[in-house]
């Protein structure tokens, strides 16, 4: 290997640094992060060296359009995790901070090859997130006009809801339209109109399920052969975790999800309280599966009735099966950076 080029990414511009095999900072630059600076960028890398590796930091925000043209340009590049360039950066700390430094320590840590990742992976998994996401703002829209739609109904048509408790399934809706034919009022009117809204969200809703499920077997992961996972779940964890390899530990992604209890011992009084802290997504994730394993997982079950005739409540029994669940996914995403030939 030549020389090692690292690049810490930024919004409006790119810190760049070479070393060389013996691990001499060869030369340190800056460029501005648009298309022009990529080139310039690409030129100054190879007149380093002819032989040469790209680390870039955040590969998956603001460093994706640079990490395209040099994959496009048939350059070597790879996605260093900021944790693994943070820790690079303690081991010198009398160096400060500075955009510089930091672009030499992700040449470092791109030297050292561990912990890498192709930015492919991580482009989709960014696009996981954002499917997963947009789902998220349809289902919340289309629930919204739900409420107003039946609160509209019960004003309009007292008793209807005991026939039609919730308008999520057409067979309600098309019966709600059939009690609307021949009211001409302007309450009708728009009950009709969010109707046929609900169907319009519905079918986009699909159509954005369609996509995640393909983006999910792109990636492939091996999350959706747990039972309580399918492809919606799979693509929300995968999309918030990103690459999974940079995960340090089970325990490290249980504080993550939001399900390692914290300890609030005091004295001789020794207990544990609710994490609320965490990512929430992944906490909503983990709490769908376990609900999902509640009512078709016979071991599951099994576990939670042990549980309550200790006295547990059911919100206590679902957390230590959410924390048990942690661990499953954390091996399972291990497992799948392990069985991939790019993973460093």
């Amino acid at each position: 290997m030549g020389v090692t080029v690292g690049v810490d990414s930024h919004k409006s511009s790119l810190a760049v640094a070479a070393l060389d095999e013996l691990g001499r900072v060869v030369g340190t630059k800056e460029f501005p992060n648009d298309a022009r600076g990529h080139d310039a960028l690409l030129r100054w890398s190879k007149a380093q060296d002819s032989d040469r590796v790209i680390g870039i930091e955040g590969a998956g925000s603001y460093g994706a359009g640079l990490a395209r043209y040099l994959i496009d340009a048939g350059e070597n590049v790879y996605e260093v995790p900021a944790f693994l360039t943070h820790r690079e950066r303690k081991r010198a700390p009398s160096k400060g901070k500075s955009d510089p430094t930091d672009a030499v320590a992700v040449a470092r840590v791109t030297a050292r090859g561990e912990g890498l990742s192709s930015p492919r992976r991580i482009d989709i998994f960014v696009d996981l997130k954002l499917l997963s996401n947009h789902r998220d703002q349809l289902v919340r829209a289309r629930t919204r006009l739900i409420n107003r739609t039946h609160t509209d109904l019960v004003i309009s048509h007292p008793g209807y809801e005991k026939k039609m408790p919730k308008l999520n399934s057409k067979k309600n809706q098309d019966g709600a339209m059939t009690l609307l034919r021949g009211d001409h009022s302007v309450r009708a009117g728009l009950i009709r109109d969010r109707i046929r809204e609900i169907r319009r969200l519905s079918n986009k809703i699909a159509d954005v399920e369609r996509q995640i499920a393909g983006k999910v077997n792109e990636s492939g992961t091996t999350l959706t052969e747990l039972q309580g996972i399918g492809f919606v779940i799979a693509a929300k964890i995968l999309g918030e975790v990103g690459e999974p390899g940079r995960i340090r530990s089970k325990g490290a992604f249980a504080m993550w999800t939001g399900t390692a209890p914290l300890e609030a011992s005091s004295g001789a009084t020794k207990r544990h309280r609710l994490n609320r802290g965490g990512n929430r997504q992944l906490n909503y994730a983990l709490h769908m599966m376990a609900r999902a394993r509640l009512r078709h997982h016979a071991d599951t079950k099994a576990y939670v009735a042990r549980r309550r005739t200790e006295g547990k409540s059911e919100k206590e029994t679902v957390r230590c099966i959410k924390r048990h669940l942690s661990n499953l996914v954390f091996r399972q995403l291990v497992a799948d950076v392990r069985a991939l030939p790019e993973a460093a």
